[in-house]
C-alpha cells in the first residue's frame, strides 16, 4: 500500500490538488477527498473520545474501530482497493447486540448530551453519518465503492448512538429525553 511518508511539507498540494494512493492527482474538492476527510475526522473524534475514562473492553473495541477506519481511508485513497469485508460488519453487529442488550427500550427521542463521554459519542455519531453521506455520494457519482465500506459506516453510526446511551449509564446518568411541546 503506497510509500510511507517521510516528508510532510511537500508543497505538491499548493495548487489545490492532492495525490491518491494510486499515484493519480485530484482536486482537494473532489468527492473522494471529501469522503476520505470525513472518515479521517470521524477517526479523530473517536480518538478524542478515547482520551476519556472508558471501560477497558469498550476502549479496545474503539481502537479496533479506529484501525478499521484507517483501512477504510486506504480504500477511499486507492480506487478499486478493498479491505473492509462482511467480517467487519459482523463484528459491529456483535457489538450492537452486546451493548443494546444492556439498555432499556427507548420510548422517546433522546437529545445528544448527558455525560461528557456520551456527548462525545453523539459527536462521533453525527460525523459518522456525514462520512456515510459522503461515501454514498461518491458511490453515486464515481462508482467503485466497496459495499461493506458504506455499510460499515451505517452500522458504526448506530453503534455510536447505542454507546452514547451506555456511556450515560456508565457515568451514573441516563438519556436526555426530548420533550415534545416543551416551553422554550
Amino acid at each position: 500500500m503506497g510509500n510511507r511518508l517521510s516528508k510532510i511539507a511537500t508543497r505538491t498540494g499548493d495548487d489545490g490538488s492532492t495525490g491518491l494512493g494510486d499515484g493519480s492527482r485530484v482536486g482537494k474538492d473532489n468527492l473522494r477527498i471529501q469522503a476520505l476527510g470525513d472518515v479521517d475526522e470521524l477517526n479523530s473524534q473517536l480518538g478524542l473520545l478515547l482520551c476519556e475514562s472508558l471501560p477497558t473492553a469498550l476502549r479496545e473495541e474503539l481502537v479496533s474501530i479506529q484501525h478499521d477506519l484507517f483501512d477504510l481511508g486506504g480504500e477511499l485513497c486507492i480506487p478499486g482497493y478493498t479491505v473492509l469485508a462482511d467480517t467487519h460488519l459482523a463484528r459491529l453487529d456483535g457489538l450492537l447486540e452486546k451493548y443494546n442488550a444492556t439498555l432499556p427500550p427507548l420510548k422517546e427521542f433522546i437529545l445528544p448530551g448527558g455525560s461528557r463521554t456520551a456527548a462525545l459519542a453523539h459527536v462521533c455519531r453525527t460525523v459518522c453519518r456525514r462520512a456515510e453521506r459522503s461515501v454514498v455520494m461518491l458511490e453515486k457519482t464515481e462508482g467503485g465503492v466497496n459495499a461493506p465500506a458504506r455499510q460499515y459506516l451505517n452500522r458504526l453510526s448506530d453503534l455510536c448512538f447505542v454507546l452514547a446511551r451506555v456511556l450515560n449509564r456508565e457515568a451514573g446518568g441516563q438519556d436526555v429525553l426530548w420533550q415534545k411541546g416543551r416551553e422554550r
